[in-house]
């Protein structure tokens, strides 16, 4: 009998803001609006816990081509009918200057029952992300890839960091879209498991007890997903730039695939604690690519470009089979232009520099924004 081959299927899901074109704030989404992707993008379109947020998801991609397709049409499509309502959407993990406060509750089910059993945490849930589907299948495999993969999850979050700032600050995090979500219960680096039957009794013991409803309650960096036979990769702010989005998602189908292949060889990552990658984590949020990341082989901070240079090599055969071998190879223009909060902060800091007040030169950090979210359309 042949060895059991994963489909490496891809699945993006996105989250937008939706912004004035005049004043450049956040507003609620026009029930028009809503109706109208709707109608033109069926179920890959829906309503997100804020109402000035949008969500969108790809179909089942077989390959990262296919997927940049799909996401491109997604996000033309929204762009289009948020411009007929005098919109525009941003696909950024934090608004510049919004205030949370302002913000109101989209009116369903699941979010009014969010909005119940999270309290005060809830309210302030203005952040967006970026998740990543690899078509992995069942029983343990995925499991075991979980448990190897997390080590990457820091370096994929330092690629995507888009949020440096929140309510008119600059925070001088890259990713303060995780200082927000980490507040949540279930979230962070998922914890270790043996088996996939260990995992199913600890999440189901949650939902026996009647604190949660399912498994989709369940919001690690990275998990399996409750409705697809996939591992879903959660940790990635919203990229700007169509490019970037899909370069990172390329990377991450390319990162399960490297790690399969070791498994059909009798190898594996070596696996590090979750105190140790958790560091990393934190360097990620606090400096996206720029100071490093930690080699706890080396026991060394070593700079992004070098962890770079290695990841490339390592996963340079399976992007090509995969066929995503250029997309993958396109993170290292994220490095050499800077990753959107590199950018944002730097049209913040220019304009001020050019004599613009403050506020306006948030404001034409979301202008950016909203360019870029057409880009490579």
């Amino acid at each position: 009998m042949a060895a059991f081959v994963p489909s490496f299927t891809l699945g993006i899901e996105e989250e937008y803001l939706l912004v004035d074109r005049d004043t450049l704030d956040l507003v609620a989404a026009p029930d028009s609006l809503m109706q109208a992707c709707v109608d033109r993008l069926a179920k890959k379109v829906s309503p997100e816990f804020l109402q000035c947020q949008i969500e969108v998801g790809t179909g089942v991609c077989a390959t990262v081509s296919e997927a940049r397709e799909d996401l491109a049409h997604l996000r033309r499509t929204v762009a289009e009918i948020a411009n007929e309502h005098g919109l525009a959407p941003l696909a950024v993990s934090t608004h510049p200057f919004a205030r949370w406060h302002d913000q109101h509750f989209t009116d369903k089910e699941r979010y009014r029952t969010l909005e119940k059993d999270l309290a005060g945490v809830a309210q302030r849930m203005l952040i967006c992300g970026m998740h990543v589907h690899v078509g992995i299948g069942d029983d343990d495999l995925p499991i075991d890839l979980l448990n190897q993969f997390s080590y990457f999850l820091p370096h994929l979050l330092a690629l995507s960091t888009s949020s440096p700032f929140w309510e008119g600050d600059e925070t001088g995090l890259h990713s303060y879209r995780l200082t927000v979500f980490d507040n949540l219960p279930r979230t962070g680096l998922p914890p270790h498991f043996l088996s996939f039957a260990e995992y199913d009794r600890s999440v189901q013991m949650i939902v026996q007890s009647g604190a949660i409803e399912d498994a989709t309650k369940v919001w690690w960096d990275l998990r399996p997903s409750a409705r697809f036979p996939t591992l879903e990769s959660r940790i990635c702010d919203v990229s700007p730039r169509l490019d970037d989005a899909i370069a990172i998602a390329a990377l991450t189908q390319s990162l399960f695939r490297m790690l399969f292949s070791l498994r059909h060889e009798n190898k594996r990552w070596r696996e590090y604690d979750r105190f140790l990658i958790g560091e990393n984590r934190w360097r990620a949020q606090r400096y996206g690519p720029t100071e490093g990341l930690i080699d706890f082989g080396r026991r060394e901070v070593v700079p992004y470009a070098t962890l770079f240079e290695e990841l490339i090599h390592l996963v340079t055969p399976h992007a090509a089979a995969l066929g995503c071998l250029e997309e993958v190879q396109s993170v290292g223009r994220i490095l050499q232009t800077g990753t959107s909060a590199d950018r944002q902060v730097a049209v913040f800091q220019s304009a001020l520099s050019a004599g613009a007040d403050r506020q306006e030169a948030l404001k034409e950090v979301v202008r950016a924004l909203a360019r870029e979210f057409t880009e490579g359309l």
